[in-house]
């Protein structure tokens, strides 16, 4: 068995450990790097770049569709091989070479294989070639990602059915596709393959994308529904069963569901099992952690992105990751001691305030901050404005354009906690609505940021028009 001492130990090469071990080396530690995969993580290779590959063509097809003049152009289908093919090439056929390239060039080093934590900074890392023990002088990070949650219906862990790893990575597209879930994964990937030529049916215990307001997950409902994607929401599972090479799927009301795949998106967990924390006397079913990403029970241990457990997306997961890098930087050179200041270098305050996600559903939803009962829960004093998005720039961007839009307003600062929008191409919109909420912008300076004309942004000025400014 080799030994290694190092400064820092970052387990997880996904996007959120590349980021944290990047900025550590930035400040002027070293870094080893851990990675039982390939390294990129899931959402390269997996999850958002694969997914979001599969949706692009037939969004592009439809606005095509949606304007007199191109409609008429439009003669055939999408063409699913050339659709898996361009997946492909974003998912760089599944092979890591040229992240493992960046890696080294960064000056990070690379280990393969699987970790545990055998104690105060040591992690003992197997593979083919044996064990390696690695010390840390200053911290663990760990950047384990998440893993999907299997719901305990009767019969379903006796079956080869797909997650998203098997729906993205899928090198045909079924005849008919049968989807558990309602969350975002389950509504995109269904209409994905939808788009492809698959016959699907959504089952969803509660209803279709129940962390958003009912009135833009009702449009991404209408939208499902013109793909023909036939959706049962409401709806219980009671068991799955093989059907003689099909799925077949009971519901509650013992209805039965057949087809030739099944995709399980139920949710996903921090991936922290395995890890040696209960030698720790840590849970692995979650951990408790600043604004840094550290662990309060042990101050030389950090968690990030997924594995931390607090917002499951990508692009905030490599936020926690920058601060808790400049974090761990920071207390080895003694500028920072306890826990950070909000909105400050070393805390990833906006998780709690002003996260921004998108359901890249066609038509989309955007969010940043929280919905009006998130913040009614919160304790704040909100109001909420809503409208139809119908101005010049919607009705010129897409004939019969429908969307929404929803602001909600800290009434006693005057400032925007939360914004919402739905509707075909409104991605473009979010990052605005996030800069609002982060910079707390009263509403009468953002009454002076005047949207140009005629693009769909005109939605702040009726906004804040219906408002009351």
């Amino acid at each position: 068995m080799t030994e290694q001492t190092t400064d820092v130990i970052v387990i997880g090469a996904g996007a959120v450990g590349e980021n944290a071990a990047a900025r550590i080396v930035r400040g002027g530690l070293s870094v080893v790097l851990v990675e039982s995969e390939l390294v990129g993580g899931e959402c390269s290779y997996w999850a958002c770049m694969p997914s979001k590959a599969l949706l692009r063509p037939g969004a592009a097809l439809n606005a095509a569709r949606a304007v007199a003049g191109s409609r008429e152009a439009v003669t055939g289908t999408l063409d699913f091989q050339q659709v898996l093919a361009r997946r492909d090439e974003f998912t760089s056929h599944w092979d890591d070479s040229s992240q493992v390239d960046w890696v080294k060039d960064t000056g990070i080093t690379l280990i393969r294989g699987m970790a545990r934590l055998t104690g105060e900074r040591h992690v003992e890392v197997t593979n083919d070639d044996g064990a390696t023990r690695l010390l840390a002088r200053h911290a663990v990070v760990l950047a384990t990602g998440s893993t999907p949650s299997v719901p305990p219906i009767d019969g379903l862990s006796e079956l080869a059915f797909w997650g998203t790893r098997e729906a993205t990575s899928a090198k045909e597209v079924p005849e008919s596709l049968t989807v558990l879930g309602g969350g975002v994964a389950g509504a995109e990937l269904a209409q994905a393959y939808a788009r492809l030529g698959s016959r699907v049916t959504l089952i969803a215990r509660s209803g279709l994308l129940g962390n958003y307001p009912g009135q833009a997950s009702a449009l991404v409902g209408k939208g499902l529904e013109r793909d023909g994607v036939t959706l049962l929401l409401n709806t219980g599972t009671q068991s799955v069963h093989d059907g003689g090479g099909r799925f077949r799927v009971v519901l509650s009301d013992g209805q039965v569901v057949q087809s030739e795949k099944l995709l399980v998106s139920t949710g996903r967990h921090p991936a922290l099992a395995g890890l040696g924390l209960e030698s720790l006397d840590l849970d692995p079913k979650g951990l408790d952690t600043d604004e840094s990403g550290q662990v309060a029970a042990h101050p030389w241990l950090y968690a990030v992105g997924d594995a931390a457990g607090k917002v499951l997306l990508t692009h905030q997961g490599k936020y926690e990751a920058r601060m808790t890098g400049d974090a761990i930087v920071a207390r080895s050179k003694g500028q920072l001691d306890g826990p950070p200041e909000r909105w400050s270098a070393f805390a990833a305050t906006a998780d709690t305030y002003a996260v921004p996600q998108v359901v890249f559903t066609d038509p989309e939803i955007v969010m940043a901050g929280r919905t009006l009962e998130a913040a009614q829960k919160d304790g704040l004093n909100v109001s909420e404005t809503s409208l139809e998005i119908a101005v010049a720039g919607s009705s010129l961007h897409a004939d019969n354009y429908e969307g929404w839009a929803q602001m909600v307003v800290d009434e006693d600062r005057k400032v925007l906690v939360g914004v919402t929008f739905a509707g075909p191409d409104v991605a473009e919109l979010l990052h605005a609505a996030t800069i609002a909420i982060v910079g707390e912008v009263p509403l009468d300076r953002l009454w002076h940021a005047v949207p140009a004309y005629p693009t769909i942004n005109e939605v702040w000025l009726r906004l804040l028009e219906k408002y009351g400014l």
